[in-house]
């Protein structure tokens, strides 16, 4: 008895010890990815900084990411090529962007999770989810019938001539509406996760459902609100088919004018990729290696601002 016991202790073990090596080499080989697609993007990134670019000599990098002019094809130079104009849009639209669905998100998730009766709920639940997995080239389409003809004619009415719609604005406005679905599904789960004993105290001390929503629950779900913020932003600064749909391709200068076309650097990267060689072509890998230092940036910063965030208790 006592060895038949023994061999099937010694059995489980084997077997957990192959799942265990089975796991692990699944999450290897997902973690791998990321090096290779990242060593992929810094090596076809930085051969226009080394290289001679047939003949047209290296782009400077210090140009690069300061300058504020974008000519493509260009023939004769190779520092035409500047991205810092963008940059700066890039993280001005995402900022504005987020201070439009932030609000949003978290209003329809506290409305899911705490104030709609439950068959209300999971219907809004379901078309949350459904706009969260819609293809972006559905609402770049979206932008361009609907967003952009409406900025144009707002433009119009306050004697602003627009080049069809195409602007800062539009581009805004749908990566809004991008990430509202984000920021709602993900606040919604943190709102629906706040301890009830917490909500049931509030209550007995006086609080109105109202206070208790804003000023308990909210609070509680503050964490989980912050990380829905920071996915909401990663989607904005990553999303490149619908905003070349509406941004227009601002090719130079600084603008804070949000009537005024505009480019990202992920517009800057699809609209390029029509060659497979040249510097015209590798140099849309060096954008590829400045979005990500950005993404990585804007993650750290912003998950650093969330552990302190996180760290306030409610009181």
């Amino acid at each position: 008895m006592v060895q038949v016991w023994n061999k099937k202790i010694n059995k489980n073990k084997v077997i957990d010890k192959l799942v265990r090596g089975v796991l692990f080499a699944f999450t290897l080989l997902s973690a791998s990815f990321i090096f290779i697609i990242a060593g992929v993007i810094i090596v076809k990134g930085i051969t226009p900084f080394i290289s001679q670019n047939a003949g047209l000599g290296p782009v400077n990098f210090f140009t690069f990411i300061t300058g504020d002019t974008w000519l493509t094809g260009t023939a004769f130079f190779s520092n035409l090529y500047s991205i810092g104009f963008i940059i700066v849009s890039t993280l001005f639209i995402a900022f504005l962007s987020l201070l439009i669905s932030l609000p949003i998100g978290v209003m329809t998730a506290l409305f899911i999770g705490k104030v709609a009766p439950k068959r209300i709920s999971e219907v809004f639940r379901t078309v949350i989810e459904m706009l969260a997995s819609i293809p972006s080239i559905i609402f770049g389409l979206f932008g361009a019938s609907i967003i952009r003809p409406f900025v144009y004619d707002l433009s119009s009415a306050l004697g602003y001539q627009s080049k069809g719609g195409n602007s800062m604005l539009a581009t805004i406005l749908v990566l809004a509406i991008m990430t509202i679905p984000t920021i709602a599904s993900i606040s919604e789960v943190a709102i629906r996760s706040v301890d009830k004993n917490l909500i049931d105290a509030s209550l007995a001390l006086g609080a109105t459902k109202t206070q208790t929503h804003f000023k308990v629950v909210l609070t509680a779900a503050k964490s989980g609100i912050f990380a829905s913020a920071i996915l909401g932003i990663g989607r904005a600064l990553g999303e490149a088919t619908a905003v070349s749909l509406v941004a227009g391709g601002r090719r130079s200068g600084f603008s804070f004018d949000i009537l005024d076309t505009t480019s990202t650097l992920t517009s800057i990267m699809l609209e390029g990729l029509k060659e497979t060689t040249g510097i015209d072509y590798d140099i849309r890998f060096s954008v590829g290696i400045i979005l990500m230092v950005i993404i990585l940036l804007t993650n750290a910063l912003l998950n650093f601002i969330k552990k302190k965030v996180g760290n306030i208790d409610v009181k």
